[in-house]
């Protein structure tokens, strides 16, 4: 299992299409991907449950990735938050 903790700076949090976008990069990976903020847990497959984090500046989301292409999804996750969040 692969984690790292990110603190989000886009004023907006995790809205709608950052949401959009990073469920879909999830999506292409085989592993389960989970993020933790707030007390609350979310797939990260499913933009219902990122949206329902309220994940917002200046949290700190833990992101979880367990799978066989884990290293491979945890970067390009780590990625994604680093350039759009």
């Amino acid at each position: 299992m692969k984690t790292f903790d990110y603190t989000i700076t886009d004023e907006l949090g995790i809205h709608a299409r950052p949401a959009g976008e990073l469920v879909k990069v999830s999506k292409a990976f085989n592993s389960k991907i989970e993020f933790a903020c707030n007390g609350k847990t979310a797939d990260a497959k499913r933009l219902i449950s990122v949206m329902g984090l309220g994940a917002k500046q200046n949290h700190t989301v833990t992101v979880s990735v367990e799978g066989d292409d884990e290293e491979e999804a945890c970067e390009a996750v780590e990625k994604f938050f680093k350039e759009n969040l």
